[in-house]
């Protein structure tokens, strides 16, 4: 029977109907679609003009329906699960951290000064910043 479970893709969450087998979570190739941006094709799972092949017999497609551990691992990605909370998170792969650390570019973001004023990281491209971090714990 069909549960409703949230997948987070990175940071993107995404509701979806999955059927739980055991600690297996199963998805049809329109969830995953849907959640992932991944879409299974012949070829094998696509996005963006990239194809992952699935091997004949994998258990990544079983009987119609995407085993999401199995997908995981098949992309080089890591997956946290909490099957009590209906939840689960796919990070990055480490090819793509990997690419975003070498590029040297901080992400954007956008905070406030102490007088309240907001600044953005992308205002100050192509200039050296200095960002003091720092917490109270």
């Amino acid at each position: 029977m069909p549960e409703s479970f949230t997948i987070i893709n990175e940071t993107h969450p995404t509701d979806v109907d999955v059927t739980l087998d055991g600690d297996r979570i199963r998805l049809t190739p329109n969830a995953v679609e849907r959640a992932l941006g991944w879409a299974l094709q012949t070829e094998g799972f696509c996005r963006d003009g990239v194809c992952v092949p699935v091997r004949e017999g994998s258990s990544v497609v079983v009987g119609g329906s995407v085993d999401l551990a199995a997908l995981a691992d098949l992309l080089g990605r890591p997956l946290a699960i909490d099957i009590d909370e209906r939840a689960a998170v796919m990070g990055a792969s480490a090819q793509d951290r990997a690419m975003t650390l070498s590029s040297l570019e901080a992400p954007d973001f956008t905070l406030p000064d102490l007088d309240g004023r907001m600044h953005s990281l992308s205002a100050h491209r192509g200039r050296k910043v200095f960002l003091a971090v720092w917490a109270s714990w």
